[in-house]
């Protein structure tokens, strides 16, 4: 299994948006940056990640599973753009600031340090489990 980070604008899409959508789930789309479809590209069935909310929040607040692979996003025409769809599994005990990430000695290489514009990243199963241990969530 791989993991990975999700990055959204609460006030275009929320975790309580992505909440309600249940086991269906919904479409990662909107992405326009060739590394992130890329990233996108590599995910399979069951692969989790980080729900992020962006702007004021800068904090992952939930757990998602990646529910469809990389398929055509609906919300274009032009073949070069790809999405996953993921659907919520639980939300985070507590949120984990991007601060407190930042401030964490184990996670100074994480993607969300060095590249925090990336929308889709990766997330390694060290960070994995540093960021659920700060959320003081059940990492499985």
């Amino acid at each position: 299994m791989a993991y990975w980070l999700f990055k959204s604008e609460p006030s275009t899409w929320s975790w309580d948006d992505q909440q309600t959508k249940g086991e269906e789930g919904e479409e990662w789309d909107g992405v326009r940056n060739y590394q992130a479809r890329n990233f996108m590209r590599q995910m399979k069935l069951g692969d989790r990640g980080f729900f992020y909310h962006s702007q004021k929040e800068k904090s992952v607040v939930g757990m998602v599973e990646v529910c469809a692979e990389s398929h055509p996003d609906s919300t274009t025409d032009d073949e070069r753009w790809d999405c996953v769809d993921i659907k919520a599994v639980r939300s985070l005990t507590r949120p984990v600031s991007l601060a407190q990430i930042k401030s964490d000695p184990r996670l100074v290489d994480m993607a969300l340090v060095k590249s925090s514009r990336l929308s889709v990243q990766p997330v390694t199963e060290a960070e994995w489990l540093i960021v659920c241990e700060l959320g003081e969530t059940d990492p499985n």
